[in-house]
């Protein structure tokens, strides 16, 4: 049997198979999907000789269920969230002029350093460590940063009204 053979017989055979095993683990069609790629790609890549088509059925699920444990224990999983649940948070809503609009047209390296420490309530040590910058770094773009708001929200006639 050839490769497109193979590859036929395979998917014919236990597509839908490890589709709904795999979505029984993760509740994802996608993430299913994905798994089910997977599976195929190792089943293509190494060839097995099986006794008989039932234990063929069982190392091919068994490796399905493999697949969706570590997708479920790997780290990037752990931190993600789905888009569903992004869905129901609203973004805040901005109005004209405000500082949030100000800040965005900021040079970015300034923008990811005033918006981690002003609106996420990060400390310096802890905005160099995400950005992979010196704290010195930070503290020297939060300055720069802030006089280029200043200049922006004309802050000499906000210091002179006050």
């Amino acid at each position: 049997m050839n490769q497109t053979e193979r590859a036929e017989y395979l998917a014919k055979t236990y597509a839908d198979a490890i589709l709904r095993l795999s979505y029984t683990y993760l509740k994802n069609t996608h993430d299913a999907q994905d798994v089910c790629q997977t599976v195929f790609v190792k089943l293509l890549t190494e060839l097995r000789e099986f006794d008989s088509p039932s234990h063929e059925r069982a190392y091919i699920l068994r490796m399905a269920a493999n697949a969706c444990k570590d997708l479920l224990k790997s780290p990037w999983r752990k931190r993600t969230c789905g888009l569903d649940t992004v869905l129901e948070v609203p973004a805040p809503e901005t109005p004209d002029g405000s500082v949030l609009a100000a800040v965005n047209t900021l040079p970015p390296h300034y923008r990811a350093v005033i918006y981690l420490f002003y609106y996420e309530g990060y400390p310096a040590a802890e905005i160099g460590g995400i950005l992979g910058i010196p704290t010195a770094t930070v503290h020297t773009r939060l300055a720069r940063g802030r006089a280029k708001l200043k200049e922006l929200l004309g802050g000499a006639i906000y210091e002179q009204t006050v």
